[in-house]
């Protein structure tokens, strides 16, 4: 009787813990032989499972690395992490955007970065699930921010804040991606300054 009681949780236990060797590995890999390279051989091999337990959670190699960084992005109440609200917006989004430029500048994130932005580009449904479970969630978490602003009228009551959200961190992702430029501190501010100055109410 102990035992069949004790049955489930320890299989969900081993479950949890196969999945998060398995993120573990693809994120590992990715950075050590590039996305081209990766292959859910090389993952199994190196999370200690079999290939079959990876393609009974995951459909592809982009799936897993996706999940992969969704446990990096978890917070510990299971809920995202909202922007900071000082009051003074301006430089809420200076100090959000010198955080962005950290992680994007941090060499261990930048080749799986890199590699799921390719991969989101030709897989459909990894896009749909990145735009749901990712890029969604962090979308909203940065336009209630800005409502905030537009509620203490430091912001245009008609603004649309999706093109607000894209004016402000599409400058920094695009300079990312394409490697058309240095990313600095000097580099966030400017966004930020010349965006809110065509988006502050005119008195």
């Amino acid at each position: 009787m102990t035992t069949q009681h004790k049955s489930p949780s320890s299989t969900t236990r081993r479950n949890e813990a196969s999945r998060r060797a398995i993120l573990a590995a693809a994120f590992e890999l990715v950075q050590e032989v590039g996305y081209a390279k990766l292959s859910i051989e090389g993952i199994a091999a190196r999370a200690g499972v079999g290939k079959q337990t990876i393609y009974r959670w995951w459909p592809s190699k982009g799936a897993v690395l996706f999940d992969a960084f969704l446990m990096l992005s978890e917070q510990p109440d299971g809920g995202g992490s909202a922007l900071p609200d000082t009051g003074d917006l301006e430089a809420d989004l200076k100090a959000v955007l010198r955080a962005t430029i950290e992680e994007l500048n941090d060499p261990r994130y930048d080749e799986p970065m890199r590699a799921l932005n390719t991969e989101i580009t030709h897989d459909p449904a990894l896009a749909a699930l990145y735009a749901e479970r990712l890029d969604g969630p962090m979308r909203e978490l940065k336009k209630q921010r800005l409502r905030s602003a537009q509620r203490a009228g430091q912001l245009a009551e008609g603004l649309d804040l999706d093109v607000a959200v894209d004016m402000l961190w599409g400058p920094l992702l695009n300079r990312w991606l394409q490697r058309s430029g240095a990313l600095t501190p000097d580099y966030a501010a400017s966004i930020v300054e010349t965006a809110l100055n065509g988006l502050r109410p005119r008195h």
